[in-house]
């Protein structure tokens, strides 16, 4: 045909290098081995002979070699600060980075950013933001605020062209919105449970909490968010630990993890406090005194009474809890909608392949619900 020419189409998968290629696998293996660079590399190998991912001309070194001159890998003793024994890489900022923001787009899509995350309120006057409204001037509004076009259109029409003058009653202003931040504490349940019967719920959470973090530092960068793991005990854990955490064999201590949820969220100054927590649903400890009492056989009342008592606290406090189930028995289901009739917050019994959909829309919705 004159005036084209063809050429035989390339998918346009096969057009990506093979770095590109490898690299979302290498991230999603990062996931379930604990942040383990070397582990999900041999991994990556055991697939290959299922199914080739290197070749002679790019081998696992190859690709390795290349993670660490692009800054996704360093070697375990670089600087000093590498961690445990022998030879190895460890993950990077930038490949923790690259972490958070996979399991941000694989759980909730492609999201754009906007400006510097920011909570509308259903109030307007002196704010941060403009709006759609119009109003005239008022004694206190900012010179920023004074629309010069529609106010010198008001001034004409008042005085006539001839005696042309701009009085304080032609002033016409843009409404603004206040804004507000958001504070959430996100809890995750750490205990033995979260991998019994051959079910792997702790990876789930780790992804889910991953992206949660990157959508709030990206979206919403005024906003903060701290999480809070509880087994036998409770601490609160950083943005940067979340590929590393793993399951012990503890209990889970429900209690510790919402007072110190309470505490972090006591110290904020933002009117809008929540916390999720994503659980199995079943308190089995507590410390008083320096000692822990346990019970691991059904529901203790005098834990659960516990449980109960600080979600009434949190209720008080105006701190809703949001509890994602991710166990299926009845009795610890009904446990969980007591618990959330108490707080007055919500729960949602969700499968661990809804949890992540499910955490961060509903984290979106309490942020326009709740501003």
């Amino acid at each position: 045909m004159i005036g084209f020419e063809f050429h035989r189409y390339v998918p346009e998968e096969d057009k990506r290098t093979p770095f590109d290629r490898l690299l979302p696998l290498f991230l999603e293996l990062l996931n379930y081995t604990n942040g383990d660079p070397n582990e999900a590399l041999d991994f990556m190998e055991e697939i290959d002979r299922e199914r080739p991912l290197f070749s002679d001309n790019y081998t696992r070194d190859d690709f390795e070699q290349e993670l660490k001159r692009k800054g996704y890998l360093r070697e375990k003793y670089e600087g000093g600060k590498g961690k445990g024994k022998g030879k190895g890489s460890l993950l990077t900022g930038k490949s923790e980075q690259a972490m958070r923001q996979r399991n941000l787009d694989q759980l909730f899509g492609k999201m754009k950013k906007s400006q510097s995350g920011r909570h509308k309120t259903k109030q307007s006057g002196q704010g941060d933001e403009a709006t759609e409204l119009r109003r005239p001037f008022v004694f206190g509004d900012k010179p920023d605020q004074i629309l010069m076009s529609e106010s010198l259109r008001n001034a004409q029409i008042s005085h006539g062209i001839g005696d042309f003058m701009l009085t304080e009653s032609d002033l016409e202003v843009f409404e603004t919105e206040h804004l507000s931040q958001a504070s959430t504490v996100l809890m995750i349940d750490i205990s033995h449970s979260m991998i019994l019967y051959g079910e792997d719920r702790i990876t789930p959470a780790k992804k889910v909490a991953m992206a949660l973090a990157e959508l709030i530092m990206t979206r919403y960068p005024k906003d903060s968010l701290d999480i809070v793991v509880f087994g036998d005990d409770a601490w609160p854990v950083s943005v940067r630990d979340l590929p590393y955490l793993q399951v012990g064999p503890y209990h889970t201590n429900t209690v510790a993890g919402l007072e110190l949820a309470m505490e972090i969220l006591r110290r904020k100054r933002s009117g809008n406090k929540q916390i999720f927590m994503i659980t199995d649903g079943k308190p089995s400890c507590i410390k008083e005194g320096g000692q822990y009492y346990k019970n691991s056989f059904g529901l203790d009342p005098y834990i659960t009474g516990k449980c109960l008592n600080l979600a009434r606290a949190c209720r008080k406090k105006k701190i809703p809890i949001t509890t994602f189930m991710i166990a299926t028995d009845g009795y610890l289901q009904q446990f969980i909608e007591e618990f959330t009739e108490a707080n007055g917050g919500k729960a949602l019994f969700t499968g661990l392949n809804a949890l992540g959909d499910s955490i961060l829309s509903d984290y979106e919705r309490n942020r326009k619900k709740r501003m």
